[in-house]
């Protein structure tokens, strides 16, 4: 039997298509755009910040620039992580190294999702940060060092609970969208940053909240079905750069990228220096040929 299979009872399939409204091709004026340059020219890209008052309005341009996109990065903000391996990460099989992400993601609750897509036929990026509601500060797990890292850096969890949107909520755009599940673009490519916990989070959203696959198999055929088959993660590349310094910040200031406006130290601003840092790499420093970068995500390969 295939050992993805035995995923697919509990993990739920993409719901069929919905029916989609028709937008103006016009991006909304606060996108970044760049006719007349790569995408990884240094201007900074205006990030909106999506709570319940502006949910309506924003998935629905989120909806609007996603029919073209051919570039999705995500990352997501997650209270840190409650399960540790009994012995050096480094000496983790594969297998061991997913059932620690697999029992953190499945114990755990995200905090914020970051979405930037680029349109190559219009010329610009556009980003959200999603800030959910559904994380309990005083009664679910969480790791109290990480949640200050993030208050630190601006993020308010209080805020979120007051004032965000649920997953549920998220989720069935992503799927209207058609980012995710049977509406996906077959050449539309996912890029993350060290994303083992990213795409394992997005999953998450996207199932509604359902536990991950039991064994990486299933993990890999549940990334395909919801994602397809192009997954990039920028760490993997970065590492065959010499010139290239650790860290998704670092490297986006190396390379003369600005801050994104509007937020710019939290889940979009990674997303948005994912993807820009992506773009480089591959059509600049990997002469445009990454495929062998394919579905390698840092923290399990």
């Amino acid at each position: 039997m295939n050992p993805a299979a035995g995923m697919f009872p509990v993990f739920p399939p993409p719901p069929p298509p919905p029916f989609h409204h028709t937008f103006p091709m016009q991006p909304p004026p606060y996108f970044y755009h760049a006719p007349m340059s790569p995408v990884w020219a240094s201007w900074p890209v205006p990030v909106r910040s999506v709570w319940a008052s502006n949910f309506k309005h924003e998935s629905a341009n989120l909806c609007h620039v996603a029919r073209r996109a051919q570039y999705v990065a995500v990352d997501v903000h997650y209270p840190g992580v409650v399960h540790h391996p009994g012995k050096d990460h480094n000496a983790l099989t594969v297998e061991e190294r997913y059932a620690l992400v697999k029992a953190n993601v499945d114990d755990l609750k995200p905090l914020q999702v970051g979405i930037a897509l680029y349109d190559s036929h219009g010329g610009y990026i556009a980003a959200w940060e999603f800030n959910l509601r559904d994380f309990r500060p005083h009664a679910d797990p969480r790791d109290e060092n990480s949640l200050a890292y993030l208050a630190g850096r601006g993020l308010d969890v209080g805020a979120l609970r007051d004032h965000g949107v649920s997953a549920d909520m998220l989720s069935k755009k992503l799927f209207e969208s058609g980012l995710v599940g049977a509406r996906r673009g077959r050449s539309r490519s996912w890029i993350t940053y060290a994303g083992a916990y990213h795409v394992a989070y997005l999953l998450k959203v996207v199932t509604g909240g359902a536990a991950l696959p039991r064994d990486v198999a299933g993990f890999n055929g549940a990334v395909r079905r919801y994602l397809g088959d192009q997954v990039y993660d920028v760490v993997r590349m970065a590492a065959d750069c010499p010139a290239m310094p650790i860290g998704l910040e670092h490297i986006a200031d190396y390379l003369g990228f600005h801050p994104p406006l509007g937020s710019p130290r939290l889940a979009a601003a990674a997303s948005v220096h994912a993807l820009q840092v992506f773009m480089r790499l591959k059509y600049v420093e990997l002469g445009g040929d990454v495929r062998k970068y394919r579905g390698l995500l840092k923290g399990l390969h």
